[in-house]
């Protein structure tokens, strides 16, 4: 899933208003954020097979139990989770926080052929919904509406800019979906690795959207 977790990101601000969408963005991405560094790292691997793995991506996530089994995410969330707890006290925050990471796995679980490993070395599962293209563009798209929705009517912009740079971003997000759903399979797994790299600036994007907008009464 992609713009799904984004999705998670824009909706979570309902439930933690005193959390910067950043943070809330990054929650849901932080699988896929740590995930090109082990790759470049070689702790990690993907493969292009000639034959698809899913008829919506061409990648086959062979081997990445460090970022994406389930224990190591529960990990994760609690780290990511329990520091911004130390940092803020803010409960409501750190729960949601907790909650949007462990969201990650659970849906590239519904979405992923059987490659996500429950602990490193663990068995691998995933429901499949990639081998549906229809469904899978259908749900996620869903899923980033309602997000969307969520953060508009929890916020409301302070100026222009809290305005004009959400729908830029947004605007972004879905090209992003819509040119690597109809992209050709790579051929370098390292470009894949360094692309995913630029992963990073949707959640500093999203920091400084919400710095501009306020909350609603």
């Amino acid at each position: 899933m992609f713009i799904g977790h984004n999705a998670v990101g824009f909706g979570s601000k309902g439930a933690a208003r005193r959390t910067s969408l950043g943070l809330l963005m990054a929650a849901p991405m932080l699988l896929d954020l740590i995930w090109p560094i082990f790759l470049l790292l070689g702790i990690e691997h993907l493969r292009v097979p000639p034959i698809r793995p899913t008829k919506f991506t061409p990648l086959e996530f062979s081997d990445y139990p460090w970022s994406h089994s389930l224990a190591m995410c529960l990990v994760w969330a609690v780290l990511y989770a329990g520091i911004y707890f130390w940092r803020t006290r803010y409960t409501a925050g750190a729960v949601t926080l907790f909650f949007g990471v462990v969201s990650h796995w659970i849906f590239d679980f519904v979405t992923h052929a059987p490659d996500l490993p429950l602990w490193p070395g663990g068995p691998k599962v995933g429901l499949g919904l990639w081998n549906y293209p229809v469904a899978t563009i259908a749900t996620e798209c869903a899923l980033f509406t309602i997000g969307i929705f969520v953060y508009r009517g929890v916020t409301e912009p302070e100026d222009m800019t809290g305005s004009v740079s959400l729908w830029a971003l947004i605007v972004t997000l879905a090209l992003i979906y819509i040119v690597n759903a109809g992209s050709p399979p790579p051929t370098n797994i390292r470009y894949v690795a360094y692309s995913a790299l630029a992963l990073y600036l949707i959640p500093v994007w999203a920091a400084w959207i919400d710095r501009h907008r306020e909350l609603r009464e």
